[in-house]
């Protein structure tokens, strides 16, 4: 029996709670998964679907970018993976009728939770100027209302392609020619958002912005750091990685402010002796304070530096660039310094020396939790710091590790998504297609707000994503996207962006990964990269959610044949109707997809693409080496009587994707208005548990912003910290405090007062 989706909008702010677990997976994920995976799709359906999840001959997961091996498991899926799975091959619909009975004023008052569940939305709709409620429109029309205001733009830099990072590679090279051939380099993505601090650091150390790590290293790894990442929620797959480390004799250290119930211990669903007993995951875990990374990672590369013979000499003579100024920078490291900047202890930081002392392959895995502060560019630079100075790049079973949040995030910065792309790919781009790109810098996500809000920019269009769900400062940017002329969503499902529109609106719906391909040469595939650089085809298995959709492919080569009409000399219809052309293309403009279609078919697992780092042991930096850097010690300064904030997902969500409203592993039931905080810290306050309280932004310019009814949970958070669910909390993120560099948004160290309160 398939559920309906809920009636009405569920209270938010009034969970059950118990004690945190202590243990991810097991019996309750199977039960969950197979629960969820029911209500949206029917038993046969279920079982249809979720056993072609990550197979080679199956459709990759719309989930996270974690990779497989090449031997697969018949269940070769988390519980996330299955949910997400189950809402795009749900068997809900969103028809005309249902946007008939529900107003542009009614659905601006629904959850991103109550929305999600409606179902796969059937057919183009429009909302036109002045109007309250979408319509019903046909494809032609749309295209041609997309080309007519593209057309009538004073310049081409006024219209933002942002692009989701469940876009395949064919429809996001696709997507990037026509904004160039249009004349425009803004194409804001998500990965603006998430890893791009990530991709700074390393693009200048180690020359590639890319993890140097494939899944047989962290097999072969001595000692594996996990910071800033909760694999048990984001990408739980990994969990199997790290069991099969430590059964090889890995240790692990895990540095994060939240115990972690995945990172603690594993029941593998897979083995029957995984379900009963599980493995212990952590070795060591150092409950750090919110931003205090660089001043861990900087007194340990001291402590590396003070101990004879700890230095890899010969690689680092050879290979590296900076030593000496990295040095001295990281001998004045003052350890009174680091204990109040981690909140950790002598004893804890001196044990971690010795595992890493100890191990001759180190690898450093680490997510957002890394990457949204003002300071992230450099924390991450002095994680690279640490693992140059004992040879820890290019080695086998050793390197970085950024776990990318997103299906094919990497992939679409791969096929040239990209707001700065290097002048190399823009010239094989326009010899390949005869056109000329813009070389001026685009709009990233950021930028494209403000250029929204300050009038520079009037056409938005959106390849997947929930751009206003995902983003910081929710009010201004909610704001900003009302002033445009005209939004557009390539979309599957419903979510708060199709509520918070410009003068006139566009929905078009779009085949997702588990829906059969047909175009006029035959069944299609696409193909993504995981979070490793390993590139394979998707195929989807299922019968369309309804007539009326196209795919992405289709969708971009018919704007880009409504607006560049007979100007274009680039095959945009033979690209719709066989996409082994798209990657014929591909293969002649992108490093490394060398005969890219008859890879695929020689082999079904895909391939790995070139990391000269990796491989080589080659840095194509800009001084042939790998850049040691010195910057100073940067970690946030919090108020007395304030808490630092940091935001998070539930167990029940996949960014701002929200599948229920339960966080099982915290102990959270029910809700998602909640704040977690240390009990001795909510002792201070005067705040008991169970509580309601407004979080209040505070900056350093005097502005605040109010996030209101937030239930407190006390929880073993770390001392003077505290931790919410986004999108909720995104208000208290102003759109101008951002990461140095990176420009991400640092949604990670926000300093909020909490006052006490009623439920919102």
């Amino acid at each position: 029996m398939v559920s309906k989706p809920p009636a009405g909008d569920p209270v938010q702010d009034a969970p059950q709670v118990t004690p945190p677990q202590h243990a991810a997976a097991g019996l309750p994920a199977i039960g969950h998964t197979l629960r969820i995976a029911q209500q949206q799709m029917g038993v046969s359906r279920t079982a249809r679907t979720l056993l072609k999840v990550n197979q080679k001959d199956g459709f990759d997961c719309p989930g996270c970018a974690w990779p497989e091996e090449d031997k697969r498991h018949v269940a070769e899926f988390c519980e996330n993976g299955a949910k997400a799975v189950a809402e795009e091959a749900t068997l809900r619909r969103v028809t005309p009728d249902f946007f008939a009975a529900h107003p542009l004023s009614d659905l601006a008052t629904r959850s991103g939770y109550w929305l999600g569940q409606q179902g796969r939305i059937t057919q183009p709709m429009y909302l036109p100027e002045g109007a309250d409620r979408y319509e019903a429109i046909s494809w032609e029309r749309a295209f041609a209302i997309l080309g007519e205001e593209l057309r009538a733009l004073a310049s081409p830099d006024e219209a933002l392609f942002y692009t989701s990072g469940r876009t395949s590679n064919e429809a996001a090279f696709l997507l990037q020619l026509f904004a160039r051939e249009f004349g425009t380099n803004n194409l804001p993505d998500c990965s603006n958002m998430c890893h791009e601090s990530s991709g700074s650091a390393l693009t200048e150390t180690i020359g590639i912005g890319k993890g140097s790590v494939s899944l047989e290293d962290l097999h072969r790894a001595d000692l594996i750091v996990v910071a800033g990442q909760n694999p048990g929620t984001n990408h739980p797959r990994m969990l199997s990685a790290l069991e099969k480390a430590k059964a090889a004799g890995a240790k692990i250290i895990s540095v994060n402010p939240l115990p972690e119930a995945g990172l603690e211990r594993f029941k593998n669903p897979q083995t029957p002796q995984g379900m009963l007993k599980g493995a212990a995951l952590t070795d060591l875990f150092l409950q750090i304070r919110i931003g205090g990374d660089q001043a861990l990672f900087r007194l340990l590369n001291k402590l590396v530096l003070e101990t004879d013979g700890a230095v890899d000499e010969a690689f680092v003579r050879e290979h590296t660039h900076g030593y000496a100024e990295f040095a001295a920078a990281a001998r004045a490291a003052d350890w009174d310094e680091t204990l109040a900047a981690t909140g950790l202890t002598r004893a804890q930081i001196e044990r971690a020396l010795e595992m890493v002392l100890a191990s001759e392959r180190t690898i450093v895995c680490w997510a957002m939790g890394l990457t949204q502060h003002k300071h992230s560019v450099p924390t991450i630079r002095e994680v690279v710091n640490f693992l140059l100075l004992r040879g820890n790049i290019g080695r086998p079973g050793a390197g970085v590790c950024p776990v990318r949040g997103h299906s094919n995030v990497q992939g679409d910065r791969t096929m040239g998504i990209f707001e700065r792309p290097a002048p190399a790919f823009l010239d094989a781009l326009d010899k390949e297609f005869g056109i000329v790109s813009p070389r001026h810098h685009g709009f990233d996500v950021v930028r494209s707000i403000q250029a929204l809000r300050d009038g520079e920019a009037k056409v938005f269009f959106a390849m997947g994503g929930n751009f206003v769900g995902a983003t910081p400062d929710t009010e201004v940017t909610e704001a900003a996207m009302r002033r445009a002329r005209l939004t557009v969503h390539v979309s599957t499902k419903l979510n708060r962006s199709h509520a918070v529109t410009g003068a006139r609106a566009l929905i078009l719906p779009t085949l997702g990964r588990t829906d059969k391909d047909v175009q006029q040469s035959g069944r299609q595939f696409v193909t993504v990269e995981d979070s490793m650089g390993l590139v394979h085809a998707s195929r989807g298995n299922l019968p369309p959610a309804s007539p009326h959709l196209l795919s992405e492919p289709a969708i971009v080569a018919r704007m880009a044949r409504a607006t560049l009409g007979d100007g274009s000399a680039t095959p945009w219809e033979a690209f719709e109707r066989d996409y082994a052309t798209i990657r014929d293309r591909i293969a002649r403009v992108v490093p490394g997809f060398d005969d890219f279609n008859a890879r695929l078919a020689a082999d079904p697992g895909g391939f790995a693409l070139p990391h000269a780092p990796r491989d080589e042991r080659r840095f194509p930096t800009a001084t042939g080496k790998a850049n040691f850097t010195a910057a100073p010690v940067e970690y946030p300064r919090v108020p007395e009587g304030r808490l630092l904030l940091q935001t998070l997902r539930s167990h029940d969500q996949y960014n701002t994707t929200i599948y229920g409203l339960d966080d099982r592993y915290r102990g959270i039931k029910g809700g998602r208005r909640i704040v977690l905080v240390n009990p001795e810290d909510a002792a201070a306050l005067g705040l008991a548990d169970g509580a309601y309280t407004d979080l209040v932004g505070e900056w350093t310019d005097g502005t605040e912003r109010r996030a209101p009814g937030f239930r407190v949970v006390h929880y073993p958070t770390a001392r003077g910290c505290a931790a919410a669910y986004y999108p909720e909390t995104n208000v208290l993120v102003p759109l101008e405090s951002t990461a140095d560099i990176s420009n991400t948004p640092a949604s990670k160290s926000v300093i909020v007062r909490l006052e006490q309160s009623q439920p919102a």
